[in-house]
């Protein structure tokens, strides 16, 4: 019998307390997209709860500088060296192949790899995370934080209206069209001898028909600049204040169960602006780099806790590109197992964006990633419908009641 098993028994009042506190930011605290005003008053809310109804003694409260319109900004430039590539293709095609590739190089450096290449174009603006850590009675032996990032995306209008099989079939067509370009511009380069004129059928032969065929990806890929609509921000109270208040929930049980840990230090990490390409974390990884090297520390990071029949964990991140701990990951896949809740190996996949455990990984830090989501995107997912009358208590028991498993071994682990 372990001591945490009272707060896994109570596992639906939890739930229910993450569902009372992410109705009343959603519904009274102004729109959190990254690095606004609503961002930092969500975080000051939080760090607060987590000082005053959770105990932790050491709550901060951290600025970072970033540019947040870069993250979907970066399509701007490559859209239209798409067109305008498929325009040289008639007139300069080795110019016409240049530039289709370097707005591909843009995509994969700023999308594919979350680099800051094209940033500086975008207005900077000022986000904030938040570090709390509940001591521990004993000596330190460990350490762990639980992760969730508190702003909320911008609204993306087609997956709203049509569901994401069609929101990614306009993604992939759009690439196709953009790859075709390329293709075409380096067969007319290398068939005119990379020379400059008008193309005809006698300059260019079948390629003249295959730039006609062309035409069709153009409409397709100026339909992408309105992928994603500025001016309206969704509520995010799936992704991601579900991931914010997993964390924030287990030391509120703890508090009012009066149980603290023996000798491991139990903290929240709230990431702003993971929308924005995760800039929170990696400006967290960046101010807390040497900080917590002293014992062995590892970072739960929860993004999106909405299904319960996709509940994961996720091996691989950023577009699979990143490898998560392996340790933490199994340690989570043996907490649901032990409790007889189902809880899948999965990853981020190609074109399936990131999470913050990307960037901790990155870094160095013993990390892995929780979600419950459909990577074939459902209509709630950066839409208006994300909202707190959408949420699934059920999932956030089971989310919440392996969670808590996980600290009970690892505190085990450490505590001998």
């Amino acid at each position: 019998m372990s001591r945490f098993d009272a707060l896994i028994e109570k596992k639906n009042e939890s739930a229910q307390y993450m569902v009372d506190e992410i109705t009343h930011i959603c519904r009274d605290m102004p729109k959190r997209s990254p690095g606004t005003e609503g961002e930092k008053v969500a975080c000051e809310y939080m760090a607060n709860v987590l000082k005053e109804q959770c105990g932790c003694e050491n709550v901060k409260l951290e600025s970072f500088k970033e540019n947040p319109g870069s993250f979907l900004g970066w399509l701007y430039f490559t859209l239209t060296m798409s067109l305008a590539g498929f325009v040289l293709f008639w007139f300069v095609p080795v110019a016409g192949a240049v530039i289709v590739a370097l707005g591909f190089f843009i995509m994969i450096a700023q999308f594919i790899f979350y680099k800051k290449l094209v940033d500086k174009f975008f207005p900077e603006m000022t986000g904030h995370n938040v570090t709390a850590i509940k001591k521990c009675t004993g000596e330190v032996k460990a350490r762990i934080f639980f992760n969730g990032h508190p702003d909320a995306a911008w609204n993306w209008p087609v997956n709203e209206k049509f569901g994401g099989a069609v929101y990614e079939m306009h993604i992939l067509f759009t690439v196709i069209g953009g790859l075709y370009n390329l293709a075409i511009c380096i067969a007319a380069a290398v068939v005119t001898g990379a020379g400059v004129g008008v193309a005809s059928p006698e300059t260019y032969g079948a390629l003249f028909w295959a730039g006609v065929a062309g035409v069709v990806f153009v409409p397709i890929t100026i339909g992408l600049y309105f992928m994603w609509d500025e001016k309206t921000i969704v509520d995010g109270a799936n992704d991601n204040l579900t991931g914010c208040y997993m964390g924030i929930a287990i030391l509120k049980a703890m508090r009012d169960a009066g149980l603290e840990s023996e000798n491991v230090e139990v903290g929240v990490i709230l990431s702003g602006s993971e929308e924005a390409g995760l800039r929170g974390a990696m400006a967290w990884c960046e101010a807390h780099k040497d900080d917590f090297n002293d014992v062995p520390t590892w970072i739960i990071s929860y993004d999106t806790i909405h299904d319960r029949k996709f509940l994961g964990v996720n091996y691989r991140d950023l577009n699979g590109t990143v490898k998560t701990d392996k340790e933490v990951g199994d340690a989570f896949m043996a907490a649901a197992n032990e409790l007889g809740i189902k809880c899948n190996k999965t990853w981020v996949p190609p074109l399936g964006g990131a999470t913050d455990a990307a960037a901790f990984a990155k870094a160095g830090f013993k990390t892995t990633g929780i979600t419950a989501l459909n990577h074939v995107l459902e209509d709630y997912y950066h839409t208006r419908k994300d909202t707190y009358t959408n949420l699934d208590a059920e999932c956030l028991a089971d989310c919440y009641a392996i969670s808590v498993r996980t600290l009970d071994n690892f505190e085990k682990k450490y505590s001998k």
